[in-house]
């Protein structure tokens, strides 16, 4: 055993499912490295809040790896926005485990999740890592309203940058934007997300189309993912509305109907409706994550047409399946997706490139052949959850060491 590790997402359940509401790659990552780093011999504890009195508070995810779900505010979901009101609530949940356990390093996740693992390592001198996921700043230019928490958001990621032992960016891009508007100070290191390739690879695409209904010739374009406005499901829509070659357009993902992702799923459908293609939209609601490897095979293109992404762990996922992906060219999609080489990148909201781009990938069986194979060997090669996790304990054992050196050095000074 190399030790343990705290593994901190407040609003990120690892075992939650996914697809639901404000469950996406966040809630994958965590999950992933988790069952990654206790296969390479780390005791792994992850934390998250309880927001169910049904849900059990610990979940035994894989040998030596399990989610413990801690009391804090009210046995409710809370949006992300408004969780900030039970940040004090987690720490003091939280601090007997970090006090009994010996972390050798808190991995924290999301701004909530880094506030809780500054005051563990103040409280406790255990190193403290953070992956943002999302930065307050690039957000709050994509959206209409910006939430009354967030000032304190954009005060608090500043403080994790410059206090964390080390901040995990998870792209080149993310990592200049953290320098751009976040702070100049504090350490960043650039370990990327990554898939599960025993699970996300090719299958036999005549099969997995028959299985799924799709006719053996028609063109099917793919949308895994959240309902959310910042995903850009409307620029797909109208995308495919004026696409020459009649396709079919398949959505992926959950949603409840009185909350926010239920009320977009209802304006999607709507738009479909008025761009007269509702005839061709399947709308396939939360794919089970064993299921996936099937959609993405049995897809010409999948789109990932967020408005921002710090990575976009949607476009490798359809990458480890060969599927070629077109995105917006933002954020960590301009890392994992190589323009022209594994997929193509266009501009978000742009409906008429978006739409370009689908129809040149699927009228050009060649060039779809090209990208799938480049798309699979850049997966290998690059974004799997072992490498991934590999690094990450590289990096844990490395800042665990330093600490120990420098409280041995003021030791003997004193």
């Amino acid at each position: 055993m190399y030790g343990r590790i705290a593994l901190v997402s407040v609003n990120g359940d690892p075992s939650a499912v996914i697809g639901a509401e404000e469950a996406g790659g966040q809630n994958v990552y965590v999950r992933e490295v988790g069952r990654h780093l206790a296969s390479l011999g780390y005791e792994v504890d992850m934390f998250t809040r309880r927001i169910d009195k049904t849900q059990p508070e610990i979940v035994e995810e894989a040998p030596n790896c399990r989610t413990i779900r801690l009391a804090a505010g009210p046995l409710e979901f809370v949006r992300r926005d408004d969780l900030h009101t039970y940040i004090p609530h987690f720490i003091e949940s939280l601090t007997p485990y970090v006090k009994r356990r010996g972390y050798t390093a808190i991995h924290t996740h999301y701004w909530h999740s880094g506030i809780v693992g500054l005051a563990m390592g103040d409280r406790f001198g255990v190193p403290v890592v953070h992956t943002y996921h999302s930065l307050g700043a690039i957000k709050y230019m994509n959206v209409a309203e910006v939430p009354p928490s967030a000032q304190l958001r954009l005060s608090g990621e500043r403080r994790i940058l410059e206090q964390a032992d080390r901040v995990v960016a998870t792209s080149p891009q993310e990592a200049e934007h953290m320098r751009s508007y976040v702070s100049h100070k504090g350490l960043i290191d650039i370990i990327p997300c990554g898939v599960d390739v025993s699970h996300f690879s090719r299958v036999d695409r005549a099969q997995a189309r028959q299985e799924l209904g799709f006719d053996e010739n028609e063109k099917v374009v793919l949308y895994v993912g959240r309902f959310d406005k910042r995903k850009g499901i409307e620029t797909l829509v109208r995308a495919v509305a004026q696409m020459s070659e009649p396709v079919r357009l398949v959505i992926g993902g959950g949603y409840t109907s009185d909350r926010g992702d239920g009320q977009e799923f209802e304006r999607i459908r709507s738009i479909v409706d008025e761009v007269g293609i509702a005839d061709r939209t399947r709308f396939a609601g939360r794919i089970d994550q064993a299921d996936l490897p099937a959609y993405y095979t049995a897809a010409d293109v999948c789109v990932v047409p967020s408005h921002y992404e710090p990575f976009g762990l949607v476009a490798i996922e359809a990458m480890a399946c060969g599927t070629p992906v077109v995105a917006s060219a933002v954020g960590g999609l301009c890392y994992s997706v190589v323009d022209g080489q594994t997929g193509l990148l266009v501009p978000p909201h742009d409906a008429d490139r978006f739409a370009a781009a689908i129809g040149r990938i699927i009228a050009n069986p060649n060039l779809r052949s090209e990208l799938s194979r480049a798309s699979v060997q850049r997966i290998h090669s690059h974004f799997t959850w072992a490498g991934v996790s590999r690094r990450l304990g590289r990096l844990f054992e490395h800042l665990a060491a330093r600490k120990l050196k420098v409280r041995a050095a003021s030791q003997s000074v004193a």
